[in-house]
């Protein structure tokens, strides 16, 4: 469960669109994951690489072996989004992503997530990641309890 005083280590602001919703205007459940992926770019993004590079560059590639959302309040079309990613652990071959989503305008909590993946190679054969990837994301779990320590 991502704790309310667990520092961000990435923001991402969405807009739902009309394609997103059912038929009572209420986002379809599965969307959920899909912005949980655009909070997971976006942080790898501010760490400073990137999934194609991860791919192309180092042969290392962070497969889905577990997902998890729990809906707390509807969002609605042309609602203001705001997803919140944070690592919450990292070992050599493995990375678990937290998630906050939460409706803008009034800041309720619309669902919170996880994500566990494993670091494999191209033949989905479970591999180390580089280390210069396991660099970053040890930098940014620690960054996030400094953070959380002095407030």
């Amino acid at each position: 469960m991502t704790s309310n005083n667990q520092k961000p280590c990435s923001e991402s602001r969405l807009r739902v669109r009309y394609a997103e919703t059912d038929q009572m205007g209420v986002v379809y459940h599965a969307n959920y994951f899909v912005w949980f992926e655009v909070g997971r770019v976006d942080l790898l993004r501010r760490l400073g690489f990137n999934y194609k590079d991860m791919e192309a560059q180092d042969g290392c590639r962070i497969a889905v072996a577990d997902a998890r959302c729990r809906y707390k309040s509807p969002a609605f079309y042309d609602d203001q989004i705001l997803v919140r990613t944070h690592i919450r652990n990292v070992r050599s071959s493995m990375i678990h992503f937290g998630y906050e989503v939460l409706r803008e305008t009034d800041g309720a909590l619309l669902a919170e997530g996880e994500t566990t993946h494993i670091v494999t190679d191209a033949k989905m054969r479970i591999i180390s990641m580089p280390d210069k990837y396991l660099q970053a994301f040890r930098a940014a779990i620690d960054k996030s309890r400094l953070l959380q320590e002095t407030t």
